[in-house]
């Protein structure tokens, strides 16, 4: 995975101020992926990444976790080419709408834990006694 965070988001503490003021949908998913609640990976909220700030992202497995407001509907050419640039970067990219998350919360985090798993590096072979 490559690139380089654009200097203006950095500048800007964009990050920082949306960590301080998540949605509601992003604060009730916050509480189950954090502390490495899922399947032990760690997760990041609201990570800035080239052009993007992601709403959650899981290094060590390139998985992005979006949400989707009402706003996203009017948006979709928008997210995309936001999803293209991820995956060209090595990111799967999970969306979910806002509603689901309220909805079906149980849901949303079997998709995510699926997803994780399925990206887990094989363990390396135990030595034979």
């Amino acid at each position: 995975m490559q690139g380089q965070t654009n200097r203006k988001i950095l500048r800007g503490k964009l990050q920082r101020k949306l960590r301080n003021a998540p949605t509601d949908a992003e604060a009730l998913l916050w509480w189950q992926l954090r502390g490495r609640q899922l399947a032990g990976c760690k997760f990041r909220r609201q990570h800035p990444f080239l052009d993007f700030i992601l709403d959650f992202a899981c290094l060590e497995r390139n998985l992005v976790v979006e949400l989707d407001g009402s706003q996203h509907a009017d948006s979709t050419t928008y997210d995309a080419r936001r999803t293209a640039v991820l995956e060209n970067s090595g990111f799967i990219v999970l969306r979910f709408w806002n509603n689901d998350v309220f909805d079906n919360m149980d849901g949303v985090l079997d998709v995510i834990l699926r997803t994780l798993r399925a990206r887990a590096k094989p363990s390396p072979p135990k030595p034979s006694p």
